[in-house]
């Protein structure tokens, strides 16, 4: 099992360097100076810009500023934000908790409800839930965020008015932050209704986040164990007489979670490129607005150390998917 880590870990390394790169990139094939975003509308003369080109590290080439980038990154300085002048890490940090909160609330509704659903649906394949939950699902895939996210508001928020329409919680309350997590501080403050209006507004940008993941989901269960219920050692088992629940929870779905599992892992790269518009629709204070903000300032240090903390968090979720396989079949660790 050691060597296996291992392994794992030593495929991190080129990943890494490549995505520096990208991250790099992406800001500096953006339009627009940051030194005269910075200037605002009082402008900036010729000399003034260079000097702070030059304090900021803009005057050297492209190969000398990532060599510089790549430097201060391997001493743990994600740099300074050109607006806000706060550490990039603490800015990040300040802000992960309400992305984690919201991503990992629609990722545990999409696995709760996707999977029993895929499974249910192989089951009774063919049958009217079978077609109508797949059917579902498509259209929850081919429904974009930022228009399905526009219609809940109208109906639940607008029409029904059962749920806020941003924020993380009511302007009604105001308590210290202790975690981050609102759903724990609104807790831990003991007022009264603060627990109650942190879900309620949670709700909506949950299953928006959700519905993306919860029909891949249902849909991969689905394909898994169909492929696995037509294996011998299933037909064997159902030929010993075992009840139903025992071949299909132990035997069939145990073997079928391997794909599930490298999906739901998959779907955490695809929660943090849809909380960016998921944010940005319900006002949600996480790295997702975030990082939109930044990029509409052009502040270099914040788009391209927040892709790289997005990434690097993206890839210790697969990390650690490659070594769940390793749980749910020893033999996968001998390859």
């Amino acid at each position: 099992m050691i060597r296996f880590i291992l392994a794992k870990l030593l495929y991190l390394v080129p990943t890494f360097l490549g995505i520096t790169i990208i991250a790099f990139g992406f800001v500096r094939i953006l339009p627009g100076d940051p030194v005269l975003l910075m200037a605002g509308e009082r402008g900036v003369s010729p000399e003034r810009h260079a000097e702070l080109s030059a304090q900021l590290g803009y005057d050297k080439s492209l190969v000398l500023q990532y060599f510089d980038f790549l430097g201060r990154l391997m001493h743990g300085d994600l740099g300074n934000s050109l607006v806000t002048k706060k550490p990039v890490l603490t800015e990040f940090l300040a802000l992960f908790p309400a992305t984690v909160e919201l991503g990992l609330f629609a990722i545990i509704l999409a696995t709760v409800i996707g999977v029993p659903v895929g499974v249910l649906a192989a089951i009774k394949r063919g049958s009217w839930f079978d077609q109508i939950s797949m059917t579902t699902a498509l259209v929850g895939f081919s429904m974009p965020i930022f228009w399905w996210g526009l219609l809940l508001i109208i109906l639940f928020s607008g029409i029904l008015g059962w749920t806020p329409v941003s924020g993380r919680i009511s302007l009604m309350f105001f308590f210290p932050n202790v975690t981050g997590f609102m759903l724990i501080d609104s807790l831990l403050s003991g007022q009264k209704g603060a627990f109650g209006s942190a879900v309620s507004h949670l709700i909506l940008p949950s299953v928006v986040l959700a519905t993306i993941p919860l029909a891949v989901i249902a849909r991969q269960t689905r394909s898994a164990m169909l492929e696995v219920m037509g294996e011998d050692y299933v037909r064997t088992a159902r030929a010993k007489g075992m009840p139903p629940f025992r071949v299909i929870g132990i035997h069939a779905l145990r073997n079928a979670m391997i794909p599930v599992v490298t999906t739901i892992g998959l779907q955490i790269g695809v929660l943090m490129a849809g909380a960016i518009l998921t944010e940005t629709i319900f006002s949600w204070p996480g790295i997702g607005k975030w990082m939109i903000d930044s990029i509409s300032r052009r502040d270099y240090p914040v788009v391209q150390s927040g892709l790289l903390l997005i990434a690097g968090l993206v890839m210790l979720v697969n990390l650690a998917v490659d070594l769940t396989y390793g749980l749910i079949n020893p033999r996968i660790r001998a390859t």
